[in-house]
């Protein structure tokens, strides 16, 4: 077993795999020089850092956290006005990763099952441990090079248990969460009297849902109030295919591509998306009842995960194909400041 030092001088920087936290971390490709595995080395600039708690928070919490569909943090320490983490090597990335690369129309059906049963698994264990996760998205799913998925995005989580009592309802409204609107239910946002509780979550889950099987997230470019206000009202989400686009009689498809007019997904898709996405939170079933779904047992049976990915490439593959790629980082720096990727390592 490997055991992973909390010091700077064992891992080696070969290559930046892009910034996330709104440029607050970047993340590395590393080398752990003794076992010489690739990880994954995330730095945060707490001299950037408006909510430092929040890092705290998602350390503290990850390191306590043991579940194969959470993502791991090995170690982490502190290096002048940085705080340095050590987790995995997701070799797929996210899955906004995919959907911007390869995917742009949408992931495959039998692919958004796997994921989507993962994430519940991981869900489902952070709800019985007592947090509520409020980030899930595209982003926050990564993807190992073997199909494996995992959760991130700990930071703005929430304990549901006070004093050692179970709270039925949550009013507390996440630090520094713009990116996640669009994601978050319609309870939440509303910030009343009457709260909100972990089905908050599963609304989420559905929004994730049309997410990678639409390509892009619902909401996407709508002003925040508009947003807001369709929520509010009950507007829910849809996946796009033949059964919810609509077409003109002249055969023209406004705001939507061909391939998604054409397609059709499961009727199973279609209603685990609607039973996340009620806007009465307590209409939802809990993550735990959603992985009984017949549809969550039908879609996974002798599936692969990176074969329904092709023609997408796992990272560690890349390495092998181009050793370029991991060329030295310090000799790039010293030729010219290094362009940070946009990939959305967001973990």
């Amino acid at each position: 077993m490997v055991t992973y030092q909390p010091d700077n001088s064992y891992y080696k920087k070969l290559s930046i795999l892009g910034e996330c936290c709104n440029g607050l971390a970047i993340v590395y490709l590393a080398k752990h020089v003794p076992s010489q595995k690739l990880v994954a080395l995330k730095k945060f600039n707490m001299d950037k850092a408006k909510h430092a708690n929040l890092i705290q928070q998602e350390v503290i919490l990850t390191r306590q956290l043991q579940h194969s569909n959470i993502l791991p943090y090995f170690v982490s320490y502190v290096i002048d006005q940085e705080v340095c983490v050590i987790s995995p090597l997701m070799e797929f990335g996210s899955c906004r990763d995919l959907l911007n690369t390869h995917f742009i129309e949408g992931l495959p059906e039998s692919a958004i099952a796997i994921i989507i049963k993962d994430v519940l698994e991981g869900l489902d264990y952070i709800h019985k441990k007592g947090f509520i996760h409020r980030a899930l998205r595209a982003s926050h799913i990564l993807i190992s090079q073997t199909g494996h998925v995992c959760l991130s995005g700990l930071r703005y989580s929430c304990p549901i248990i006070y004093n050692g009592k179970w709270q039925k309802q949550i009013h507390s409204f996440p630090e520094s969460t713009m990116e996640n609107l669009n994601w978050l239910g319609p309870e939440v946002l509303e910030q009343n009297l009457q709260g909100y509780n972990e089905k908050s979550d599963i609304y989420s889950i559905g929004v994730v849902l049309c997410e990678l099987a639409n390509g892009t997230e619902p909401f996407a470019g709508m002003p925040i109030t508009l947003m807001l206000i369709e929520k509010v009202r009950g507007a829910a989400p849809q996946l796009l295919d033949s059964a919810t686009i609509p077409i003109e009689e002249n055969d023209e498809i406004n705001g939507y591509t061909l391939n998604q007019a054409n397609r059709r997904f499961s009727e199973g898709l279609h209603q685990i998306a609607a039973l996340c996405l009620q806007r009465e939170p307590s209409h939802r079933p809990s993550a735990s009842q959603l992985l009984t779904h017949s549809y969550m047992k039908v879609h996974r049976r002798g599936l692969s995960l990176p074969h329904l990915l092709k023609p997408a490439i796992p990272l560690s593959d890349k390495v092998a194909y181009n050793p370029d790629e991991v060329a030295d980082l310090e000799t790039i720096q010293r030729l010219n400041d290094l362009e940070i990727s946009s990939y959305e390592w967001n973990f």
